[in-house]
């Protein structure tokens, strides 16, 4: 059916809304990338001249790049123990009834309104009461208590739109409760796992505030080494690092839309 004038009018009007909503939100990142091409030492902006000197700076600092891999590292090892801790409490609180239910889920969503900085503290305080060095271990324990509760609510909701009777049919048909799990269950959650996992790999990578309690000169990540050469210097590195930091984690977030679309991974077909 053909639209109406004001339909279309309304249509557009939206456009234009979204449009400057997105430029209103990458306005701060286009003034970094233009101020990162600064010739000078002094940060400025606009630029004089254009220069790729400090992106070949950031290269060239150790700390970004020891920074890097151990984001990476942290990252990737934190997001797969919550996925395998965050999935057996989602199943635990979906599939079973047991006194104190409730306030075991409070507990597990404790981290979403306790100051991050809060958590690297207390860790870091119960680290040094029990002795235990400042280690990547550390770092990594602290990410994931963070990133848990995404975790859990992500495979809880994919547990709770799943349709039983799928299992009932394969318990039905002679399929062992380990075999129903890993054959019918898991699959069907891969969804909620994924998006839990990468909400879990993304928050971990960008964490700044606990981190920096936990980490030592060895085991800073890449934010905390940010933090470092910005109290230290005062030039364009850091945007340029900045820049590769947002076009990485967006390239990256193009490639997994591309292989799972992300639309099905989160659920808002």
């Amino acid at each position: 059916m053909k639209k109406s004038f004001l339909d279309r009018l309304l249509d557009w009007a939206g456009r234009i809304v979204i449009a400057l909503i997105l430029g209103f939100i990458l306005l701060p990142f286009l003034v970094v990338a233009i101020a990162s091409l600064n010739e000078s030492a002094i940060l400025s902006f606009p630029p004089k001249s254009l220069s790729l000197h400090w992106y070949a700076n950031a290269f060239e600092y150790r700390d970004f790049a020891d920074g890097l891999v151990n984001s990476l590292k942290v990252a990737a090892i934190g997001a797969v123990i919550a996925m395998i801790v965050g999935s057996g409490f989602a199943y635990a609180l979906d599939r079973y009834e047991f006194s104190l239910k409730s306030v075991l889920n409070g507990i597990l969503m404790s981290p979403l309104i306790i100051p991050n900085f809060t958590i690297g503290l207390g860790l870091l305080i119960l680290a040094a009461s029990a002795s235990l060095p400042r280690s990547l271990w550390l770092v990594v324990s602290v990410h994931v208590i963070i990133v848990l509760p995404f975790v859990v609510r992500s495979v809880y909701v994919s547990l709770r739109n799943f349709d039983r009777a799928y299992e009932s049919a394969a318990e039905s048909l002679g399929g062992s409760p380990l075999h129903v799990l890993l054959t019918i269950t898991l699959p069907l959650l891969v969804p909620g796992l994924v998006s839990g996992g990468l909400f879990a790999a993304i928050l971990s990578f960008n964490e700044f505030t606990a981190s920096l309690f936990v980490v030592n000169q060895r085991t800073q990540t890449l934010p905390v080494a940010m933090y470092n050469y910005v109290r230290e210097y005062a030039d364009p590195t850091l945007a340029a690092v900045s820049v590769m930091y947002v076009i990485v984690v967006a390239a990256m977030l193009l490639i997994v839309h591309k292989v799972f679309r992300l639309e099905k991974v989160l659920n808002v077909e």
